[in-house]
């Protein structure tokens, strides 16, 4: 029924114990999949819990790896994957960093997570990563706005291996309370047919590090 990018299921993973709830997400496994467009439900630590099998065929060519899988964990996945920037355009300015941003809240919120606690030691451990999270991220704020890690709306570069797609795609949160109420959110990628206008920016995380930053 769903197919994941890195592995594959035919139920969602394990989650709520409430058996309504996985009922929702049986049928709502069955919505994911009706949209063209890789779509994705994961939780606060961006675990995965559904993805379609639009989002497997974004992802096909991508590379295993033992903990950054985009079918396990869309962070670390495009925080930690060798293989993210084939995928991701402008990988490190326009998905790093306001993943980083994203990330940061989430620690605000669940600072005793202890999966979240571990992501952050991961990105510790990478100087240039760690620069960008504790200096690039709130100078980067400063300069566009607080509202800027906040995916919905955003129109990021994207590769997909499908030519008839073309370089971008809009990110679209569309959460229904169901699932909000469990702590799960859904974004998907509504992409463009090739040809089609893309952003105008561009650069790399480095860039937005103020230059006084170790």
């Amino acid at each position: 029924m769903v197919q994941q990018a890195g592995g594959q299921r035919s139920a969602p993973r394990s989650g709520p114990g409430r058996p309504d709830i996985r009922a929702y997400l049986r049928d709502y496994a069955a919505l994911l999949e009706s949209t063209p467009f890789p779509s994705v439900v994961h939780d606060h630590r961006w675990d995965v819990v559904l993805a379609n099998s639009a989002y497997e065929e974004l992802f096909a060519g991508v590379g295993p790896h033992p903990t950054a899988m985009p079918g396990e964990n869309l962070l670390r996945f495009v925080l930690f994957h060798p293989d993210a920037a084939r995928v991701l355009g402008e990988h490190e300015s326009s998905w790093c960093l306001p993943m980083l941003a994203d990330f940061a809240s989430a620690v605000e919120r669940h600072g005793h997570d202890r999966v979240l606690q571990a992501i952050r030691r991961e990105i510790a451990q990478d100087p240039i990563m760690d620069v960008a999270y504790r200096h690039g991220v709130p100078h980067w704020l400063r300069a566009v706005g607080q509202d800027a890690g906040e995916p919905d709306g955003a129109v990021r570069p994207l590769r997909h291996p499908d030519p008839r797609w073309g370089g971008v795609c809009r990110v679209v949160g569309e959460t229904p309370r169901t699932l909000r109420e469990v702590g799960y959110a859904r974004v998907t990628l509504v992409l463009r047919e090739a040809g089609a206008a893309g952003p105008g920016r561009g650069g790399h995380h480095l860039r937005v590090v103020p230059p006084t930053a170790p």
